[in-house]
């Protein structure tokens, strides 16, 4: 979290988080496979890139690079010791001045695996439910479709 690995319970965000009440963030949805040369993380690059982008859109500042993003996402999996994973980089506004400027406060930035529901090898032998939304995704220049935002409407 902002630049440090912390302790799962030592894990906090502050309760004036910008991003908790105006519900303003971006995040990724990364995966994270076993192979048999190790955890191999799906298209990093292209997750990072669309994560700057997202912040972009939202005039959102990360303060650290693509690769310095890229390389702590490599780090939480090895620290972490996993052979697959739900990575969720997730990019918010900490606690400060309150207010609609977003840009007065500092941005946190946790780094988040897990696996989330079912594992990959319970999926396989037990089967998993799906459901086909029958909503339709409005054209890309319509709105902003492009980002992956937590933000609140």
């Amino acid at each position: 979290m902002d630049g440090e690995f912390v302790d799962w319970d030592n894990a906090q965000v502050h309760v004036l988080s910008h991003s908790l009440h105006y519900g303003l963030g971006v995040f990724e949805g990364i995966r994270c496979y076993e192979t048999r040369k190790g955890p191999a993380i799906f298209k990093l690059k292209e997750h990072v890139k669309r994560l700057f982008g997202s912040a972009h859109i939202f005039l959102l500042e990360i303060p650290f690079s693509e690769s310095e993003i890229e390389e702590a996402i490599i780090k939480t999996v090895k620290v972490n010791r996993v052979k697959e994973c739900y990575i969720r980089p997730l990019v918010f506004i900490g606690y400060g001045a309150m207010g609609f400027t977003p840009r007065v406060v500092p941005s946190g930035f946790p780094l988040r695996y897990g696996h989330g529901g079912l594992s990959r090898e319970e999926g396989i032998t037990k089967g998993i439910r799906i459901k086909v939304s029958s909503f339709i995704r409005g054209h890309v220049n319509s709105n902003l479709t492009r980002e992956r935002s937590a933000a609140i409407t």
